[in-house]
């Protein structure tokens, strides 16, 4: 058990080293202008355009890194400070969530389980706390409980890893896009790529501590 505990604090202290990195570095490109000028909605309606998506907009949302594509409404939201801004890491932003779109489009397979699994995943968040807690108390008497509580645990652990490939493959559609229409050149690609690289490590730290945590779960019940 001791192991699991510097496990789950080495994945705390990672988590909040990436994140903290993260907007660090979105701070420090938000600051570096596209030599074109373009927005980041400027930059997101291209993309769509240029790949033949014209049934999706792209509207502005608030918050910060609140950006996301909604395959239900067909829209790609971006941040106001992604919407309005003319730099690259809000182009970045903007081309990895329209890579969402083209996986849409195109039927990426990783995308379309990760799709589907989300009402369940949904439902499995609401009462997976309580279920974990309650099962616990009856470890002793009734560890189905536990048992259930474990299950739907694995299940949004399962969702983060499917996760993985769904943002890293966005994220190279962004990269390549942007690299071969001009949007971003030899002096700013490199910064449009460490920024999507920084998003990306917070996927994987994510889907670490879930891990961790089911296994810490799963060594209860063991040791029932």
């Amino acid at each position: 058990m001791n192991m699991y505990w510097f496990l789950f604090i080495a994945v705390a202290v990672v988590s909040y080293i990436v994140q903290l990195n993260l907007r660090r570095k979105f701070e420090k490109y938000s600051e570096i202008p596209l030599s074109s000028g373009m927005t980041g909605a400027e930059v997101a309606e291209r993309m769509l355009r240029q790949n033949g998506i014209n049934d999706v907009n792209v509207t502005a949302v608030r918050g910060q890194l609140t950006d996301h594509f909604n395959p239900l409404t067909k829209t790609v939201n971006l941040s106001e400070g992604v919407y309005n801004s003319n730099s690259v890491a809000a182009a970045a932003v903007a081309a990895h969530e329209c890579g969402h779109a083209l996986q849409h489009a195109h039927g990426y397979i990783p995308l379309k389980l990760r799709s589907a699994l989300v009402p369940v995943v949904n439902f499995a968040s609401k009462i997976m706390s309580w279920v974990l807690l309650l099962g616990m108390f009856l470890i002793n008497v009734f560890p189905q409980v536990l048992m259930a509580g474990i299950a739907l645990f694995a299940l949004t652990t399962l969702f983060s890893f499917i996760t993985l490939p769904v943002e890293i493959n966005a994220s190279k559609r962004a990269l390549v896009w942007l690299n071969t229409t001009g949007i971003t050149d030899v002096s700013n690609h490199e910064h449009a790529e460490k920024a999507l690289r920084a998003a990306a490590y917070t996927y994987v730290v994510a889907a670490l501590a879930s891990l961790a945590t089911l296994v810490y779960y799963i060594m209860i019940s063991n040791r029932r």
